[in-house]
């Protein structure tokens, strides 16, 4: 039976949608419940390092952005998709055209590992956090920077809030410093109009924040922690609303769907799972053999989720590519069943990023690559068998 597009099209309640397949969508779909689904898993077939041929996947040819001297931290598309930016350990800021790899400059200031970057929806204003201490706000067309916060530890997350008119900071516990999270007020990235002091700042109580995202309409902020649980904290008095651990080891990745009603985790604990943001229920689960470092998900064309992690960094001098698990997962999101991988790194996946028309995805390593693989027709028109 063939499983089409519009069949797995979600429409009006995403989440129904989710929650409901493996009981009322498997009769629709002439499935038998705990009856095992067939199909094409593109891990049986040969994978090569620096291209992958398969039926779901298509021909990939990746494009290698040579622009850090050290391991990946995170990576981010801008709204349009023609722009990633690029952040690692080696203090740099790397912006490049999408569509061929070249670099379309640099932003410098930083003098520690830069852990992580946003960018705003009109790609104006670009912001960062690094163990130095400071984050920074940017102007994405000339490289000037506009502010910069000082703090009294490393930044390790740091997001544009959904109307672009705040910044979520989150700050690190050390020295016997308390983690914080801080908004600051960016409207227009004038100058004179960016705070310096914050509009809100709270102390998080709990285990460590390792990661967060805005909510929808920036109704609350979503945290993962080290514990591996997920809260919803609102953003006007710091106070948890809810709390769902999720997780058995730490959360390395969260990130939101189009809408914001559904996100995606990875942990440590070698699982992603997809959870309905008002509630935090879990919706679906992917199990592998990896502990893994991010997760994203495709917001158009297939109904992919992409993972990706491998062996511990420490550990990969004593191991090959191919055992150390380096690859990024593709995972039907709805079926929970794996369809394909995508190897090439020679160190674990740090970061993963989805163009937001779902034409290409890219991840960074631990080797200082960023690979941009640009999906063939064939991947749009393919039709999932079970």
């Amino acid at each position: 039976m063939i499983l089409s597009s519009e069949t797995c099209q979600v429409s009006v309640d995403p989440i129904s949608y989710f929650r409901d397949f493996n009981t009322s969508r498997a009769s629709t779909l002439g499935l038998i419940p705990g009856q095992p689904v067939l199909v094409h898993v593109a891990q049986q077939l040969p994978m090569m390092d620096n291209e992958v041929a398969n039926p779901i996947l298509g021909k990939l040819r990746p494009i290698l952005l040579r622009g850090h001297e050290r391991s990946l931290t995170q990576i981010k598309y801008n709204r349009e998709g023609d722009l990633l930016f690029s952040v690692s350990k080696d203090h740099v800021i790397n912006a490049w055209f999408s569509h061929n790899g070249e670099r379309l400059g640099t932003y410098d200031g930083h003098v520690g590992t830069v852990w992580t970057v946003d960018v705003n929806s009109s790609t104006t204003l670009l912001v960062s956090g690094s163990a130095d201490n400071t984050a920074k706000l940017w102007d994405v067309s000339n490289g000037k920077c506009l502010k910069s916060w000082e703090f009294n530890t490393a930044v390790r997350r740091v997001l544009f809030s959904e109307d672009d008119k705040k910044v979520l900071l989150v700050t690190e516990p050390r020295m016997g410093f308390p983690a914080t999270l801080q908004i600051f007020h960016v409207e227009n990235g004038i100058t004179e109009t960016v705070s310096s002091e914050p509009l809100a700042v709270f102390h998080p109580e709990g285990p460590k924040i390792t990661v967060a995202a805005w909510g929808p309409l920036d109704k609350y902020i979503v945290v993962g922690r080290e514990n591996g649980s997920v809260a919803l904290m609102d953003p006007h008095t710091g106070k948890y609303i809810t709390t769902n651990k999720v997780h058995e080891l730490t959360l390395t990745d969260l990130q939101m769907s189009t809408d914001r009603t559904y996100f995606i985790t990875s942990s440590k604990d070698k699982s992603a799972k997809i959870l309905e943001t008002d509630s935090l229920e879990v919706l679906k689960t992917y199990t592998t053999d990896t502990p893994l470092n991010s997760a994203a998900i495709m917001p158009k064309n297939q109904e992919f989720v992409v993972v990706g992690g491998g062996q511990e960094a420490m550990d990969v001098t004593r191991t090959s590519s191919r055992q150390g698990k380096f690859e990024c997962r593709f995972w039907h999101k709805i079926l929970e069943e794996e369809v394909g991988r995508v190897r090439g790194h020679f160190g674990p996946i740090n970061t993963i990023a989805i163009h937001p028309d779902g034409r290409s995805f890219a991840s960074g390593g631990e080797d200082g690559y960023v690979r941009v693989h640009h999906f063939d027709d064939d991947f749009f028109t393919f039709k999932f068998q079970i």
